[in-house]
């Protein structure tokens, strides 16, 4: 990446369409089309209100079903770890589901489970080969091509999934439900439940209107919970503060996190680049909430400009076009494309056109604050070891038991 210096001391530059698609067909002025907090949207929120008090019946019947056994769940006679939320949006559930990947994997043989969405085939599918992101999804395309030797899977109904899964990887010690907190058919061992910081699940109001596609309360279904995308400055009396609010029950551990950025590295040659003041960004993202990544980039950057798709964007060679010609029209020095690992498994598929264009990648992991990273591990590592199967004498390895 070479280039003359440009002036420092300028304020970041923020260039976005003023509306939806107005500088590229298909690009989207929200960084989340299912999230309406732009101040022009709020009167719609505020119109879907009755359709929200309906949703919530459906919901809180749903769930006294469960609570009333006339919904059955089942247990499997392994660990299961269940990472998920009760509100739609990005709350970083795969950059969690992933640390639990990398601090696990050396331990123990796991395998992760995951919905596939937005990929282009159907039922149960276990990662190989020659597996891409339109056959099992972004996340769990995302989770193989770095951990290869570890089973992904996908499959819309866990519950038959999971035998599947254990049919393929016998081994199988433990297994990570990704995005599975509302799914109630199977009963998790540990359930991690996701919040973020900007927008606490006890400040939410229920889909449409908010975001909340579960009921508050079910929080308490929760044996983790942790407050993600934190300050890292975060202090003791916000921390407490927060606690007061969720409301922790005797029993459930509380956890902070925020975001540890990588370096960025080239998505076909692995080389790795440094952001600067000096630097001008063309950030492309197709993920629910970019706004923490643009508040870092505002923070490194000399100037950034945006091209923001819906999430889960599947990308034409038509997108990877408009990205070139915006990127083009850049006038900094020097200037890179930007984007984030989970569009990047989107966007391999043009590695030939990718290869000559400095578009690169910025990887993240969650960050214990408060020096609580033992602690969570322990926990985890604690659940797996401790297991003890469901006490039922007809259980075999690998089979169910209705609860």
């Amino acid at each position: 990446m070479n280039g003359g210096p440009r002036a420092t001391g300028q304020a970041p530059k923020i260039a976005v369409p003023l509306y939806p698609g107005a500088m590229d067909p298909g690009i989207l002025l929200t960084s989340n089309i299912m999230n309406f907090n732009f101040p022009f949207l709020r009167p719609i929120r505020i119109l879907l209100f009755p359709f929200s008090l309906i949703y919530a019946l459906v919901v809180r019947i749903r769930n006294w079903c469960y609570d009333s056994r006339i919904l059955p769940t089942t247990s499997f006679n392994l660990p299961i770890i269940c990472v998920g939320n009760v509100a739609v949006g990005g709350t970083g559930k795969s950059p969690m589901v992933e640390w639990l990947i990398r601090v696990l994997h050396n331990q123990f043989a796991i395998a992760v489970l995951s919905r596939g969405y937005k990929r282009k085939t159907q039922g149960y599918a276990l990662a190989g080969a020659t597996t891409t992101a339109l056959d099992i999804g972004d996340e769990p395309m995302q989770f193989h091509l770095k951990f290869p030797n570890v089973a992904i899977a996908v499959g819309e109904q866990r519950i038959e999934a999971i035998p599947q899964l254990l049919h393929d990887r016998p081994g199988t010690r433990a297994i990570i439900l990704d995005d599975a907190f509302q799914h109630r058919a199977v009963k998790a061992g540990l359930n991690i439940l996701l919040t973020d910081f900007s927008n606490l699940f006890t400040r939410d109001w229920w889909l449409p209107s908010g975001d909340l596609r579960d009921a508050r309360s079910s929080s308490r279904r929760a044996d983790i919970i942790i407050v993600t995308k934190c300050r890292e400055d975060l202090g003791e009396d916000e921390r407490r503060s927060i606690a007061a609010e969720i409301a922790v029950s005797n029993g459930q551990q509380l956890f902070f996190t925020s975001i540890r950025y990588g370096d960025p590295y080239h998505i076909t040659r692995q080389e790795t680049t440094v952001i600067d003041d000096q630097t001008e960004v063309l950030l492309v993202t197709g993920i629910a909430n970019p706004a923490p990544l643009k508040r870092w980039l505002a923070d490194r950057a000399g100037a950034f400009d945006e091209m923001a798709y819906s999430d889960h964007h599947i990308f034409s060679i038509d997108d990877l076009k408009a990205i070139f010609r915006r990127f083009t029209g850049l006038t900094g020095t020097p200037k890179i494309i930007l984007t984030t690992e989970k569009d990047a498994v989107r966007l391999i598929k043009f590695r030939e056109e990718l290869e000559g264009w400095p578009f690169y990648v910025l990887p993240i992991a969650p960050a214990f604050l408060f020096g609580e990273e033992a602690r969570f591990t322990d926990l985890i590592v604690k659940f797996i070891t401790g297991f003890k199967a469901p006490a039922d004498p007809g259980v075999q390895p690998g089979a169910t038991s209705g609860k």
